[in-house]
């Protein structure tokens, strides 16, 4: 059994998931449509020859883009953000409280806002541990 830090609180910090700070049960927006994709960088000598053991498979991806579908949307009134293992976007009509699969890079995300098909494109570089071994 873990005992407390401090004798006086009820739980350890460890016990507390990441962004549960966020969660707010009694928020009625809701959640939009959102896609999680992964894109790795490949040449010739990993399409062709198969020389660097890339396979298809996430584990062989550098980088996470989520997609946000945020209709009748403005830039100004999205906020966003972002840490190791939580995604935390906020709009007037929408919430969108994502916990990552995989760890990443928090302080080089980028996001951008694709007005035409309203859709908010946030690109975060996956951070596993040995990947400068694997890559």
């Amino acid at each position: 059994q873990v005992q407390p830090e401090n004798k006086n609180t009820i739980w350890n910090r460890e016990e507390v998931p990441e962004g549960s700070e966020f969660d707010d049960t009694w928020d009625p927006r809701e959640q939009p449509e959102y896609q999680i994709l992964f894109k790795q960088c490949v040449g010739t000598e990993d399409v062709f020859f198969g020389m660097s053991r890339k396979d298809p498979s996430t584990a062989c991806c550098e980088d996470m883009v989520i997609k946000i579908k945020l209709p009748e949307t403005k830039y100004s009134d999205i906020t966003l953000d972002i840490q190791d293992t939580v995604l935390d976007l906020r709009t007037p009509q929408k919430k969108l409280l994502l916990h990552l699969p995989y760890r990443v890079d928090s302080k080089n995300a980028k996001a951008r806002f694709l007005s035409e098909e309203e859709i908010l494109e946030v690109t975060l570089r996956v951070s596993r541990m040995f990947d400068f071994i694997n890559f």
